[in-house]
């Protein structure tokens, strides 16, 4: 069976070319897609990309909002969600979540150190974890913490039933490894 990524996003970007490059199946699920409750997609992964949570740059919020309970049931289901930052100063831009996370916006290079025993400490193998680029950090949530830089958490993990939340402010491409394990290690799943 082939791996399949839900890419929430208005339109194809470079992150979903480079998902096509690791050999998953990458569809583009709009904002209109997501909210709509006759939309079916069966994926292993839902990825949502930087910029989910700025009007500047996305309608995706108010749908994520409105999809919550369809999200839930998606990771309980084994299928499995990675998120990026919001991009916006709003603590609040992760309340669609299944947990709690509060995110706090501050956009700069950090140096990063991993708890072990998780495939999240692979996102960033392809960059130098010294000089790491994000765009936030992640204050209270009720995750594990998987990569921070000093006492601020910028990866975080959350198991949800069967499948696994990855939430991260890391503000570069993951890894080709992480990606071809976290998209492919989710059960396929309908949304």
């Amino acid at each position: 069976m082939s791996c399949r990524a839900g890419f929430v996003w208005n339109s194809p970007q470079h992150f979903s070319r480079l998902i096509e490059d690791c050999g998953i199946i990458c569809e583009i699920v709009t904002p209109q897609m997501l909210a709509a409750p006759f939309f079916r997609g069966s994926f292993n992964c839902l990825i949502i990309p930087t910029g989910f949570g700025n009007p500047r740059y996305s309608n995706l919020l108010p749908a994520l909002r409105a999809s919550s309970s369809r999200i839930r049931r998606f990771v309980e289901g084994g299928g499995n969600l990675l998120v990026f930052g919001a991009a916006d100063d709003r603590p609040d831009a992760y309340d669609w979540l299944p947990f709690e996370v509060t995110y706090r916006h501050d956009c700069h290079p950090r140096s990063l150190a991993f708890s072990g025993g998780s495939v999240a400490t692979t996102i960033v193998d392809e960059y130098n974890p010294e000089n790491i680029e994000c765009d936030g950090t992640f204050p209270v949530h009720e995750g594990r913490g998987i990569g921070a830089d000093g006492s601020s958490d910028v990866i975080i993990e959350h198991t949800c039933g069967k499948g696994t939340i990855i939430v991260t402010s890391v503000h570069e491409f993951p890894s080709r490894s992480f990606l071809k394990t976290f998209c492919c290690n989710g059960d396929q799943t309908t949304f």
